[in-house]
């Protein structure tokens, strides 16, 4: 970690609130395991995306372990507005994570979202949406020991069944001083099921923070068409963005430009071989045949990748 990030101490930071000042509805990359890593949101920068998170990290296994950070948070000087988004359950850790993050980041954001059984068991992710008042206190403490006012606070949230529970817990959560709230528009049980887009509404109407949308947004034209529905400040897109990078930047498919520029960033940045294939399948898979994604997802080195790449693409 330090290696990479030691040159940032001293860049320009960036306040991410001036984006959702700027008037323009803020293009954002979401918290993607494995996925929205230092290469990546180097790539998706190019294309016209203007904050971009970290994949989740639990808090206490950061905050306790060299090791951990080294592998879970790289950045560098061009890695900016940057929000780390952390699984926490108590205060103090958070607290902690986020002053080991403070001179390289612009902002941590509280994950209260996270559906997955492992996150819920341990009491993180999701389950904190029926915690208003530690959701409130985790904000109020990080505020407290934060002494940079350019340092953002946020939390990203499901919905509950009962929309008003939601409402309660974002005010209480704009009342501890949030800077502002994703909200993916499904409960802890919805997976596949179509996103509450008027239940983001009624929550941006009932705030006056900033509010993001998140949920099922595929290309632009879903971006714009969430933002009208829903009257968001933001719009954060997962999958759509590993399916195409430069969505942001108004392209219907991952042009060719882009995987070469993904190429030229995995290959600068030491991507391990997974990755950096896995995010070739996804940008590949709306432009190849199913006989070229046999052969291509079935490839086992950096090297014949390359090869394939260049053979069939001229990349």
């Amino acid at each position: 970690m330090i290696g990479d990030i030691s040159e940032t101490k001293e860049c320009q930071r960036k306040d991410p609130m001036d984006l959702f000042h700027s008037g323009q509805v803020v293009k954002i990359c979401a918290p993607m395991v494995r996925y929205s890593k230092l290469a990546f949101r180097t790539l998706v920068r190019k294309y016209s995306c203007d904050l971009c998170y970290t994949p989740m990290i639990v808090a206490a296994d950061f905050v306790r372990s060299a090791k951990a950070r080294d592998s879970e948070f790289t950045t560098n000087k061009g890695d900016h507005p940057l929000i780390v988004q952390f699984a926490a359950k108590e205060a103090q850790v958070l607290c902690d994570a986020a002053r080991i993050v403070c001179p390289f980041a612009d902002g941590i954001d509280l994950n209260c979202g996270c559906p997955q059984r492992w996150a819920i068991s341990e009491g993180y992710g999701a389950c904190l949406i029926n915690k208003p008042e530690l959701v409130k206190d985790m904000v109020r403490h990080v505020w407290s020991q934060i002494n940079n006012p350019k340092f953002s606070v946020s939390i990203k949230i499901r919905i509950h069944e009962d929309l008003k529970r939601t409402v309660d817990l974002c005010q209480k959560a704009e009342a501890a001083g949030v800077s502002w709230i994703t909200v993916h528009g499904r409960s802890i049980e919805e997976r596949h099921q179509p996103v509450h887009y008027d239940a983001i509404k009624i929550i941006k109407q009932s705030m006056s923070i900033p509010i993001v949308a998140n949920g099922d947004i595929k290309t632009l034209k879903d971006a714009e068409n969430v933002h009208h529905l829903t009257e968001a400040d933001g719009i954060m897109v997962a999958r759509g963005l590993l399916a195409n990078p430069a969505m942001f930047a108004g392209y219907e498919e991952t042009p060719f430009q882009c995987i070469q520029d993904w190429v030229d960033i995995a290959l600068e940045h030491g991507t391990p071989f997974t990755c950096f294939h896995h995010h070739l399948m996804y940008m590949m898979e709306r432009i190849t045949s199913k006989q070229e994604k046999k052969v291509f997802n079935v490839l086992s080195s950096t090297s014949a990748v390359l090869d394939y790449l260049n053979d069939h693409y001229g990349v």
